[in-house]
């Protein structure tokens, strides 16, 4: 049957079926007829390592061409799919495909990576702005100096665990399924420790405080993580260990607020400034000193966007923008000159001509105040 018959006709598919249709064909055969469903019976074996064959050259798009060209003559002697494969072979593709249903990996013991660790970092504007370089102390599980990390005394190691034979897993029996499982023993270790070590008491494990250093990129903002790798939790047993991830946090500025890489600002100015123009200096993080233009007649609320002037491009070039945001501030106390000058643009307003809509507030300021 695996020499004869057409792959095609026993994965029950088409000539032109895709290879979602393939495999689907497959998974419905294997479980149909899988040995362990059937107790051992020869027709249903020879069956399913008939359609593992079958599968086995039509997964592959290579294979499969050859096949449609030259049929089964494309693999004599010894090509892939050829009867000669033992029953091993078929297996580890069924559990290629059922993976997800059989426990995983066969084989092979289990080595617990250690516990990724979260450090949360404050920083300023300023730092984030130009990049910063600083150290940090954490409290954290290192491995044992005095076994290295095995968990054994010095001197002596871990023996191979008897109840999975050091594989870490074992496997039970449901129904027509064989169920891996974590060994109760060495819980996945596939060692026992007979004779543990006195400091870490067998984990191969200790807590230590370790100083580490830090390199924040210039850019970063809120939320933004550095990966330590490495150096997190250390894993039981020599196993590798996890990594210490930092999560930075930007302290509020008493200036700027951002959005991205534009920074937002506030500019307060006088009534004269906004009616007459006039210029505003405002200090950026990297100290550099903005001119911002106020043209005569800025209504309170107006937005000037100064280019380039913003936060550095995060692991990128350039930088964004500075958007001021300009702010008319109202006076509550008045030196007698600043109130006589206002009752003369009162006047000046009561005695103006009409004006049109579009002439404003500080069109009126201008003209009380000669400009």
């Amino acid at each position: 049957m695996t020499t004869q018959v057409d792959y095609y006709e026993v994965l029950g598919c088409a000539r032109d079926a895709d290879g979602a249709t393939i495999k689907s064909s497959y998974r419905k055969l294997a479980m149909k007829y899988h040995p362990d469903k059937n107790g051992g019976c020869k027709e249903h074996e020879a069956k399913f390592k008939a359609i593992s064959e079958a599968y086995e050259v039509l997964k592959d798009p290579q294979k499969r061409a050859a096949y449609d060209r030259y049929g089964h003559a494309a693999f004599q002697g010894g090509g892939a799919g050829g009867g000669g494969q033992d029953f091993s072979g078929f297996s580890d593709i069924f559990e290629s495909v059922f993976g997800e249903f059989m426990g995983g990996q066969r084989g092979g013991r289990t080595q617990r990576r250690g516990a990724d660790l979260r450090y949360d970092m404050e920083i300023s504007l300023e730092q984030a702005f130009h990049g910063h370089q600083t150290e940090i102390t954490v409290d954290v599980s290192s491995a044992c100096d005095s076994c290295a990390g095995s968990g054994a005394k010095p001197g002596t190691a871990a023996r191979a665990c008897s109840t999975c034979g050091g594989i870490g897993k074992v496997r039970a029996q449901q129904g027509f399924f064989v169920v891996e499982r974590t060994c109760p023993t060495c819980m996945g270790a596939g060692e026992v420790i007979a004779d543990p070590c006195a400091t870490c008491r067998g984990d191969g494990r200790v807590d230590k405080t370790k100083t580490l250093s830090v390199s924040v990129p210039p850019g970063v903002d809120e939320g933004t993580r550095i990966r330590l790798n490495g150096e997190g939790e250390a894993g039981p047993r020599g196993a590798p260990p996890g990594d210490l991830y930092i999560f930075l946090h930007v302290a509020r500025h008493p200036v700027f607020s951002r959005e991205g890489t534009t920074l937002h600002a506030r500019a307060p100015i006088s009534f004269a400034t906004a009616a007459l123009g006039g210029d505003v200096t405002i200090q950026g993080p990297d100290g550099t000193e903005h001119v911002i233009r106020i043209a005569p007649g800025t209504p309170s609320g107006r937005e000037i966007r100064q280019r380039g002037a913003g936060m550095p491009v995060l692991q990128g070039r350039g930088r964004g923008d500075m958007v001021v945001h300009v702010e008319v501030q109202v006076p509550t106390r008045l030196t007698a000159r600043q109130r006589e000058l206002l009752e003369q643009l009162r006047e000046a307003d009561g005695q103006a001509p009409p004006i049109d809509e579009d002439s404003g507030f500080f069109s009126k300021m201008k003209a009380a105040f000669g400009g």
